[in-house]
């Protein structure tokens, strides 16, 4: 499942940078299907940020990255 949400974050990223919209509304749709599906075996960590559509962070979160920056949600510091 991870695996699938970081391929479709790549994509979407590449789709953004493209300025893409179809492609952005087609990944960010897929992302919020992955989520609903695998929400009971993620990382709560990773949900968060891609409920809140913290991409970047959650590109993070999935490349190993510690000490990633709180947003203005007010995650742990």
């Amino acid at each position: 499942m991870e695996d699938r949400i970081k391929e479709s974050l790549v994509a979407l990223m590449d789709a953004i940078r493209r300025s893409d919209g179809a492609a952005i509304a087609s990944r960010m749709a897929l992302l919020d299907g992955l989520v609903g599906e695998g929400r009971g075996s993620l990382h709560p960590q990773l949900v968060h940020f891609l409920e809140r559509r913290s991409y970047p962070k959650a590109l993070l979160f999935l490349g190993g990255e510690s000490g990633i920056p709180a947003g203005s949600c007010g995650g742990r510091r």
